[in-house]
């Protein structure tokens, strides 16, 4: 089973933590100033009103932070209801992603996890009276945040709505001066992912292909299953940013243990890296229990999975001389909320020091699956 390894490369600096119950903040310095990366587990049967206070308590006690991406996990958010403005879930304020899940611990919220900057400028890039994005750069690149992109007529069809968010991640990279192939990572969240996740996968190869993205940067990517509030169809994530220069350098990371997901028909890469002088950031996708010739391995054996799944993140986080040490932000994706406890069971067999993980209830993309992390992890010097 896979233990942590010392790096080869000399010693890199460790990021700046700050660890208690229910709270995990990384920051590190970027973009000329400081970015920070707040994960916050709902603790046991914990109400979501105090949950999202904990966070607006952080956030009144540090305004030079500018939230430039907040996803929620757990809350069946309504537009039109009142708790909306309350929680900040209507896009007024930064751009926002809502998933229904849950996290088995009584509470019905799993998580909130924000990344915020202070130091650099934002612009907000809003689209029908929301803000979806913001667009921000340094002297090595332009980046751009687009989160909760849904299609506008939840009454088409399931490809219809897809075909409709790819063209929109067209349009409002367009509003940031980008291109769809400046995208290196995307997360799209299907409703009842298991009855059209093929039908997802061939439009989205579609789109790919128009867009040439084949021929340059296949983006990382996450696809689970989610339903929204708006009753939508998916709805997308995405990062993407346009070096300014040749040190600022974006490429495809494969993996050790695992196939191509492009042999099987899944338009991602296994992991993606972009690397600025003094820090590397991998972004490793959507991991499930798959054995190198494409195939699900244990079915209906989730401690098993959560171990091999384990194994071959922590196989691609060896192969760019990273550990789990590096982890900013992840997330892992449970079919049956129950089989949570295997991920805390495998941390605790390998000793694991806290790391800013959020465990979510989700579809995975096959019926046979029951397990699947996703993860970014930066380092410095």
């Amino acid at each position: 089973m896979y233990r942590m390894a010392a790096p080869n490369n000399p010693e890199p600096r460790r990021l700046p933590r700050r660890v208690a119950d229910g709270f995990h903040l990384v920051s590190l310095p970027a973009h000329g100033g400081e970015e920070v990366f707040l994960s916050l587990p709902a603790r046991r049967g914990e109400a979501a009103v105090d949950l999202f206070q904990r966070l607006y308590r952080f956030v009144e006690e540090h305004p030079q932070y500018q939230i430039v991406r907040q996803d929620v996990f757990g809350v069946v958010y309504d537009p039109a209801a009142p708790h909306s403005r309350a929680y900040r879930l209507n896009g007024e304020d930064w751009p926002v992603t809502w998933v229904h899940q849950g996290n088995g611990n009584g509470s019905p919220v799993a998580g909130i996890q924000v990344q915020a900057l202070a130091g650099c400028e934002v612009r907000r890039l809003r689209w029908q009276d929301r803000v979806v994005g913001v667009a921000f750069e340094d002297e090595w690149a332009r980046y751009c945040v687009l989160t909760g992109l849904r299609p506008e007529n939840p009454r088409l069809s399931r490809r219809r709505q897809a075909r409709a968010v790819f063209d929109l991640m067209e349009r409002v990279l367009a509003l940031a001066g980008m291109s769809f192939t400046d995208i290196y990572r995307t997360w799209f969240y299907l409703d009842d992912i298991l009855s059209w996740y093929e039908e997802f996968n061939a439009v989205r190869n579609e789109f790919f292909r128009r867009c040439g993205v084949f021929e340059r940067l296949v983006p990382a990517s996450t696809g689970v299953g989610g339903r929204n509030g708006v009753g939508t169809a998916l709805m997308a994530n995405l990062l993407a940013l346009r070096p300014k220069c040749a040190e600022a350098r974006c490429f495809a990371v494969p993996s050790p243990l695992q196939c191509p997901a492009l042999d099987y028909g899944s338009a991602f890469s296994r992991a993606v890296e972009f690397c600025l002088p003094g820090q590397r950031r991998l972004y490793v996708s959507g991991t499930a229990s798959i054995q190198p010739d494409g195939r699900t391995a244990h079915p209906g054996n989730v401690r098993a999975q959560v171990a091999l799944t384990m194994e071959v993140v922590g196989a691609v986080l060896r192969s760019r001389r990273m550990n789990w040490a590096d982890t900013v932000r992840g997330l892992a994706y449970f079919r049956h909320r129950e089989d949570m406890a295997e991920l805390h069971r495998w941390c605790a067999d390998q000793r694991l020091p806290a790391w800013p993980v959020i465990a979510a209830k989700a579809d995975i993309c096959r019926d046979d699956l029951l397990f699947e992390l996703e993860l970014d992890a930066v380092q410095l010097g």
